[in-house]
């Protein structure tokens, strides 16, 4: 009969074995596709040590997941939304700080060998292990991802990374939040040894005998940055918040050895993090901040500015709004699409791309190296096809570089996609994703000659940005089967997959584009039917009121300043360009056909397209650019505006409102007219599409805590100052009438 301790081991998922003197415990959480740390977690693995400890035939410990894919994925997010009081966050920190400096300093060696995604919780535990193995698996990544929820580690590893690895690369990894691979962790001085899969337990249980034997010794400069293992045989990602601290800030690495240059160090890196999140993220203060206290203080001082912070870090509005987005976008991938959970999605073993501008390219980029189908590019000419093909070769060149792939590996994936200029390769086509201009006539051509060459089952996906998938599918003798697929620019870099099902539209035909979506690294959020559909319908808006400020003589760069300062990752001016001016004065026309004035885009940028500046593809719109980059205004745009170059000094924040609210009211108005199926697809498509800040949780969560009665006085307000446009969408009237949220049930 089993004890209570046995039990309480049980139902965290702990096993423990004994093989030739070593100890083996396994966490395998029963019912949970992965593996999670809570305290309770924690105590029974402290209590296998302690067996471990006390058994005279052991001399080494192995820790490793049973879990297929997966190691240990982090720290119990929903157990973290129980905790009432910061008080309550810093006991469950300081709790885990006495767990895992136990096992630091165990007796015994103990070795982690890992397996799959260990994050978050999971690395800060095998930090606290003597030796780490990895798998050289695609599946096996490491990171501290906790700032990416507006955290910090919270079980010491804001003090064991940088210990390890040095203060450089922990920031870097901690502020981003970005994983690592294999190869990298092991370079960072992370893992000590990266091994093939099957081999993953035997090694480690070598390493661990070798360890407990004195045979194998540990070198570590920097307690492990450049971590060498000595033995018989020597075995050889946005993160939303890339890119925040430059390589030039680190260029003196022993600046962080001495106080005069750690102070230099660490205050040069918060001028430079907050030029980039502009305060906006607390976390990655807080972060910087434990870092330096630990460095500077010991770790003790260190882990108990980790705990504090950590407490106060659960209970902020960021740290809300960023976690129901990870809630929201997780619960996505549970999600076939359709209201209807049994659809099955059929396989898709080959695609087809009609286009190969930089769309069709890109779209053949994800298919043939990120879902791993064959893929065949069709053009109308041999020029349009070798610019899809060479744009798939500058993907995988730029990863190459980086070392995330091998050229044989690149070259063996730029061997699944193929290009022509006729129709050849596509009989046997499961999908079909089309990337031609938008011209609803000529898309009609090409659905007719599609449905000639290929099999009755064919789906036909537009990539389509603004034309209704319904009259498309008016071309279509198989209706049920056309479908949006819309695709954001780079496609390769944009995380979002915007679906869009027409009333025809069938249930597997969407399960199935879905479930491709998803196999491409896409959060795919499912719209109905209409102009703009969702993401380009409230960019439209947006965009407008911009061009409305430009009218009125705002000037260019506080325009951009003000937005950003808002929280858009680019300005709305420097947007136009990116997209095209006249890409978005040929959208303009049909919004505004659809919804009448309220839509109707100012006439003050015809003179801008009439002069030839369309952008950055031009290296001319609203900014000059040299080689692709952005350099300043063009002075002479201002002489194609009204007011020419008087500009006049308007507030930002109310330029900033005027844009934001427009997008927001829009948001509303799609989904009080069923665009959209929820609130949640509403923030999850506006943050991942279109770069509404995170920190605000997407248009729906920034109206419920602007206060649904606050954002309609707001618009009332702008109504009676700039007209129709800012009517206020019927369903917040009825939210306000009802005292409501957009998110309460």
């Amino acid at each position: 009969m089993a004890t209570k301790q046995e039990a309480v081991e049980a139902k965290q998922g702990l096993s423990y074995d004994v093989t030739n003197g070593v100890a083996v415990i396994t966490v395998d959480q029963p019912g949970a596709p992965v593996n999670t740390l809570s305290p309770e977690v924690g105590t029974a693995f402290t209590t296998l040590l302690q067996q471990a400890e006390r058994d005279p035939e052991v001399k080494a410990v192995v820790f490793i997941s049973g879990k297929k894919d997966n190691f240990v994925a982090g720290a119990n997010i929903d157990f973290l939304q129980t905790l009432k009081t910061p008080a309550e966050v810093e006991a469950i920190s300081r709790g885990a700080h006495e767990q895992f400096d136990r096992l630091e300093s165990f007796s015994k060696p103990v070795v982690a060998a890992i397996h799959g995604a260990c994050l978050g919780g999971g690395l800060e535990w095998v930090l606290a292990c003597h030796y780490r193995i990895v798998t050289d698996s695609p599946k096996s990544v490491v990171g501290l991802p906790e700032t990416q929820l507006g955290l910090i580690p919270g079980a010491g590893g804001t003090q064991r990374l940088p210990a390890l690895i040095g203060a450089q690369a922990a920031l870097d990894l901690i502020l981003t939040g970005k994983n690592v691979k294999p190869s990298k962790a092991k370079k960072l001085g992370i893992v000590d040894e990266v091994v093939p899969v099957p081999m993953l337990k035997d090694i480690a249980l070598k390493r661990a005998a070798e360890l407990a034997a004195g045979t194998l010794k540990v070198e570590r400069a920097h307690q492990g940055f450049k971590a060498v293992a000595q033995s018989g045989k020597k075995k050889g990602l946005a993160g939303l918040f890339q890119g925040l601290l430059s390589k030039d800030l680190w260029a003196e690495a022993a600046l962080e050895d001495n106080p005069v240059g750690r102070k230099v160090l660490f205050d040069q890196a918060k001028k430079a993090l907050l030029k980039k999140t502009r305060g906006k993220y607390p976390a990655q203060e807080k972060a910087l901040q434990v870092i330096r206290v630990g460095l500077e203080s010991g770790r003790k001082a260190g882990l108990e500015a980790e705990a504090k912070a950590f407490g106060e870090l659960v209970f902020t509005d960021v740290s809300r709004r960023l976690v129901e987005i990870f809630f929201a976008t997780t619960a996505l991938k549970k999600e076939n699409g359709t209201a209807n959970a049994s659809v099955k999605p059929r396989e898709v073993k080959k695609v087809g791309v009609l286009g190969g501008g930089l769309m069709g390219g890109g779209i053949a980029y994800v298919a043939g190296v990120l879902q791993g189908v064959p893929v065949r590019v069709k053009d109308r000419d041999d020029a349009g096809a070798g610019r899809a093909l060479k744009q798939v070769q500058t993907v995988l060149d730029e990863r190459v570089k980086r070392r995330s792939l091998t050229h044989r590996e690149a070259n063996a994936k730029l061997s699944n996609i193929t290009a022509g200029t006729d129709y050849s390769g596509f009989k046997s086509v499961d999908l079909i994703i089309e990337a031609v201009f938008e011209d609803l006539k000529l898309k009609h051509q090409v659905i007719a000659e599609v449905e000639a060459v290929t099999g009755e089952n064919t789906i036909f996906a537009s990539n389509t940005s603004s034309l209704p998938i319904g009259e498309l599918a008016k071309g279509s003798k198989r209706p049920s089967q056309v479908i949006g697929m819309h695709y954001f620019s780079p496609v390769h870099k944009m995380p979002l997959l915007e679906i869009i099902t027409h009333p025809g539209t069938a249930e597997w035909v969407t399960a199935t584009c879905v479930d491709v979506g998803k196999k491409q690294g896409k959060t795919v959020i499912v719209v109905n039917d209409g102009p703009g559909f969702y993401t380009s319908r409230i960019l439209a808006p947006y965009m407008n009121e911009a061009a409305y400020l430009l009218a009125e003589g705002a000037d260019i760069v506080q325009l951009d300043k003000a937005l950003v300062d808002f929280g858009f990752p680019v300005g709305p001016i420097t947007l136009l360009d990116e997209v095209g001016i006249d890409v978005a004065q040929k959208v303009g026309p049909i919004m505004e056909a659809a919804f009448g004035k309220r839509m109707a885009a100012p006439k003050a940028l015809e003179g801008v397209v009439s002069d030839g500046r369309l952008g950055r593809k031009t290296n001319k719109g609203f900014y000059l650019y040299e080689n692709g980059k952005k350099k300043e205004v063009d002075p002479q745009v201002y002489l194609l505006l009204p007011h020419g170059k008087d500009r006049k000094s308007l507030d930002a924040s109310e330029m900033a409102e005027r844009v934001a609210l427009q997008m927001v009211n829009e948001a509303i108005r799609c989904l009080g007219e069923g665009i959209l199926r929820s609130p949640r697809d509403g923030d999850v498509g506006a943050i991942f599409g279109l770069g509404f800040p995170p920190f605000l949780g997407g248009p729906f969560r920034y109206a419920d805590a602007l206060g649904p009665a606050n954002l309609l006085r707001k618009l009332e307000h702008y109504q009676d100052k700039y007209g129709e446009r800012f009517t206020p969408a019927p369903l917040l009237v009825e939210k306000v009438r009802a005292g409501k949220g957009f998110h309460e049930a």
